[in-house]
């Protein structure tokens, strides 16, 4: 599988950089005043520098409103109960709490949701069995 890209909006990069170097522990590959990229779990994500950010919409989904805008990667369970972990030693204030969704269902999936410091919502999630990813 291939990496993939993706550019989203902040308001300051250097709490930006603190957040995802040191709470999320990305890389950081280029960078300019108005941007940076940074290696997450091997995918290219660039944070761009904007005046404001507002993401307030959010559909229902297993019980739980989540953000309409939103971006993150699926890791193994391990990786997500590493992260699930790491996160509690920041004090990260979840959207929704780590959790299982459609649980016994297809497509059961452990999920986290919560913000970056610019307001973008951030979903990581793990599968028991990949092939449950796209599950109807």
């Amino acid at each position: 599988m291939r990496p993939f890209h993706l550019a989203f909006p902040v308001t300051d990069l250097d709490i930006t950089r603190s957040f995802y170097v040191d709470v999320l522990q990305c890389n950081v590959g280029r960078s300019s005043d108005r941007w940076i990229d940074f290696d997450m779990f091997g995918h290219q994500v660039v944070a761009h520098l904007v005046d404001s950010n507002d993401h307030p919409s959010t559909n229902s989904v297993d019980g739980d409103e989540v953000p309409a805008s939103h971006f993150g990667v699926i890791l193994t369970i391990d990786q997500w109960n590493q992260l699930r972990d790491h996160l509690s030693n920041f004090n990260i204030e979840f959207i929704i709490k780590p959790k299982i969704r459609f649980k016994g269902e297809p497509g059961e999936q452990a999920t986290m949701f919560f913000l970056d410091p610019s307001g973008n919502a951030l979903e990581f999630k793990a599968f028991n069995d990949d092939k449950q990813v796209f599950a109807t």
